[in-house]
């Protein structure tokens, strides 16, 4: 593991979501679509959780997201952000607040 400096760290924009839409990609065992409420905006996401996640148990519920990532295309859809998760024995787990807060919360 290599450190980053605390200035490195304030670049991120990490910031509580609440999804909204949620829809497995078409042609894809691992993508799914989530659209994301940050109180002033929606954003659209895409994410590699399909095989643990079914989208509908998705919907409602808040995740913390890297909301200034630079937009990239997986299979010809847009993200917007990425969604944070701890990693165990290979399955993701999604990222949310101990309780629910308005979306666009700042996370620091």
């Amino acid at each position: 593991m290599s450190y980053i400096s605390f200035s490195d760290f304030k670049k991120l924009c990490l910031r509580v979501g609440e999804i909204v839409e949620a829809e497995r990609v078409e042609g894809s065992r691992k993508l799914v679509r989530l659209t994301v409420d940050l109180g002033n905006e929606r954003r659209q996401l895409v994410a590699g959780v399909a095989e643990y996640y079914d989208p509908r148990d998705l919907v409602g519920k808040q995740i913390v997201i890297i909301a200034n990532l630079q937009p990239r295309k997986f299979m010809g859809i847009e993200s917007q952000g990425m969604l944070l998760a701890a990693v165990v024995n290979g399955r993701p787990v999604l990222l949310s607040p101990e309780e629910k807060v308005p979306p666009g919360t700042p996370v620091s």
